[in-house]
Formats: C-alpha cells, sequence, structure tokens
C-alpha cells in the first residue's frame, strides 16, 4: 500500500516569505550612520550589511565592540480572547511586532549598544492557521516601525513548519539582534557603579513582555475573561498588550550628550528587583515613583502578595533604569526622555551596604539580595 507524501505546506510559507523579505525591503535605510544591505543579494540565504568603518577610524578606537541578543518573546502573543475583530488582530499584531523589538532591543541598549542588524524566528505547526492577512500586516508594520524608531536593519527570518512540535494555531516568536558601541563608547558594564551614584527610572507601558503568565492565569479566571474592562473601560486584553517602549534612542541620546551612566538596566523579569542587578554589595534607595499603569493597579486588586510581589515580578511603571555619578547627569537624562516624550525621574539613590538590596521607601519594602540569584560582575 502506499500513501501521499506529507510534506511541508511551502505554498503557505513561500507566501508568507515574501511578505517578510518585502518587509525588510522597508527597513533597508534605517541605519545608515553603521551601513547599508545592498538591494541586490536581499533574499538570499545570508543577506550582507556593508558595515561603515569610517567613523571609528576616525576617532583612533582600537576595538569594535559588538552584541548578538537572542530572545523569545514568550507567550504574550496568547494573551488574547478568541472572538477579535479583524482590525483589532491587527492592532494586537502591531503591538506585537513592537513587543519582539522591544524584548530584543531594550536588553542590547542596557549596554549601551545600538541595534543595527534584525533577525527573526517564527516556527510553526500550521502555517495556513498562523500566517493570516490580520497576522501578517499587522505584524510586520509593527517590525517596520519598531525598526525606523530604533535604527535598526531587518535583515533575515526563518518560518520553519514543524508539525510534531508546535501546538496547533500556535507560532512562537524569536529572533536575536547583532547591536554595535558608538564610536569612541565603551560598554557600560557596572563596574563603575557605586555608592553615591543617582537613580534615574523611566516609564514603561504597562507589562512590556515579562509577567504574563500569572496574569493570563488571572484572565482565565475572571467572568469575562479577556475582555474584562479596566475602571478606565479599557478591556483587559488591550492593557496587556499595550505596545512597549523602545529605548535605544534614549539611550543613544544620553551617550551622544557624553554623558556615561555607570549602569543601566532594563527592568524586565524579577521586577525591580532588576535594580540591584550588579554583584556589588550596595543599597538601592527608591523615595520616588513615576506613575503606575492601570494594569498594574487592576492585578494587585485581584492577585495574592501586595505591592512586594508586584515589585518582584512586574516593572509596575518602570521599565528602564539610569545610574549616573552626578544628579546633574540624571537631571539630563530626565531632560532627554522628556524630547522623546517619556516621563522619567531621579527616583533615588545607591548607598554602601553589607549585601544587595533594594528599598522602596513609599512602600516601606525591601526586596532582598538573597532572593534574586542573577547578579552581573559576579
Amino acid at each position: 500500500m502506499t500513501q501521499a507524501l506529507d510534506q511541508v505546506d511551502y505554498n503557505t510559507l513561500d507566501a508568507a516569505k515574501l511578505r517578510f523579505i518585502e518587509a525588510a525591503k522597508r527597513t533597508l535605510q534605517f541605519s545608515p550612520a553603521y551601513g547599508k544591505v545592498p538591494l541586490s543579494g536581499l533574499g538570499g540565504s545570508a543577506n550582507a550589511f556593508s558595515f561603515n568603518l569610517a567613523p571609528y577610524l576616525q576617532t583612533g578606537t582600537p576595538e569594535l565592540f559588538v552584541s548578538l541578543v537572542p530572545e523569545g518573546l514568550g507567550t504574550a502573543d496568547d494573551a488574547r480572547p478568541d472572538d477579535l475583530s479583524e482590525e483589532e488582530l491587527r492592532q494586537f499584531w502591531w503591538n506585537i511586532g513592537i513587543k519582539i523589538l522591544s524584548c530584543l532591543t531594550n536588553d542590547a541598549a542596557s549596554s549601551g549598544m545600538q541595534t543595527v542588524l534584525l533577525g527573526l524566528y517564527l516556527p510553526s505547526s500550521t502555517p495556513e492557521t498562523v500566517f493570516t492577512p490580520a497576522f501578517l500586516d499587522g505584524f510586520l508594520d509593527g517590525v517596520v516601525e519598531g525598526c525606523k524608531r530604533i535604527g535598526c536593519v531587518y535583515i533575515s527570518g526563518e518560518t520553519p513548519q514543524l508539525k510534531t512540535k508546535m501546538i496547533p494555531g500556535r507560532l512562537d516568536i524569536a529572533g536575536s539582534v547583532f547591536g554595535v558601541m558608538p564610536p569612541g563608547v565603551a560598554p557600560i558594564d557596572g563596574t563603575r557603579l557605586a555608592e553615591g551614584n543617582a537613580i534615574v527610572l523611566v516609564e514603561s507601558t504597562g507589562l512590556h513582555e515579562n509577567g504574563f503568565t500569572p496574569v493570563r492565569k488571572l484572565a482565565e479566571s475572571l467572568p469575562d475573561g479577556y475582555r474584562t474592562k479596566l475602571p478606565s473601560g479599557q478591556e483587559l486584553w488591550a492593557a496587556m498588550n499595550a505596545a512597549s517602549h523602545l529605548y535605544t534612542p534614549l539611550v543613544q541620546a544620553v551617550l551622544s550628550e557624553g554623558i556615561r551612566p555607570t549602569a543601566m538596566e532594563n527592568i524586565t523579569g524579577h521586577g525591580w528587583q532588576k535594580l540591584m542587578r550588579s554583584a556589588k554589595p550596595l543599597r538601592y534607595v527608591i523615595e520616588k515613583l513615576l506613575p503606575v499603569p492601570e494594569i498594574f493597579q487592576f492585578v494587585e486588586s485581584q492577585l495574592e502578595g501586595g505591592k512586594e510581589m508586584m515589585l518582584s515580578v512586574f516593572n509596575y511603571g518602570a521599565g528602564f533604569a539610569f545610574y549616573t555619578e552626578t544628579e546633574q547627569d540624571g537631571e539630563r537624562i530626565v531632560q532627554l526622555a522628556k524630547e522623546q516624550g517619556l516621563t522619567a525621574a531621579i527616583a533615588g539613590r545607591v548607598e554602601a551596604s553589607p549585601t544587595r538590596e533594594v528599598v522602596i521607601t513609599p512602600f516601606n519594602i525591601t526586596l532582598k539580595g538573597e532572593s534574586f540569584g542573577i547578579a552581573k560582575g559576579a
């Protein structure tokens, strides 16, 4: 007995790949200071980027600091009701396009890197159900907009069909970015972090990319699920899905001003514990808070654990942190943030301490270092 060949759905995959290539073409001019992609070669198995070394040679810099950051979006793209309209779906996927750029490039920005190149990896088992018009229109427009804001080129991608490894109807969204330090600037690695530093916090839009597992579980327990209305009238799924802030432009503006933060942190998983990312025994005292997005206030009212739990898991309104040697540098960062439409504030200071800890004085909460095993410089 013979049977039909079970093969990959190349018709659907090839159609999707063409859309991804078209999106890549829209980003080719977004990083002119660092180089370009010859249009004639785009669409090949390995696209080439012509890197402009002239600015580095002019500064006499003996080293070129680069970074390669891989990251995945996790379950953020699963946090939605099943009855979204086509318009709602396009907006949802547009926000997801921004979010994958955020989780990749904000990490790179925490050391001062300017993202130059982006690659994406989106496997699925049923491409015919995931690469819908709403997904392709919304997601790719979001990716292109994110690349434009950051100043990077989407250069490559892969959309494999993995029939035996993926849940039907779902896809994984992951990627990697290649970043470089600006000419003449060394990476910000936290070695200069010290007592007396000022701490500048920059606002978030909400969850960004972290904390979706407990909030998804919460949504499933509510009578109206993801359609639950928050006090403002916004639905829960929309609040969870708010497009994340992209901090690379602010970081580059800070560095171009000649300001050299002693450390920078992207506040993601582990919440405000990330403020004590350095392995140094220091106390981070936070005395001023930024406005807390409504999504966090709602989640806090529904889950056990109170503010200590919220601060240990979520960014709670503070998406990025700068540490500066002087308050004058901190004030300048606050102004630069304002010029980019971001709210920031000198929120606290770094103190000497026998152990790592974060003290949030308005809430009388202390987050201890022994509960946060991740440390930079250990």
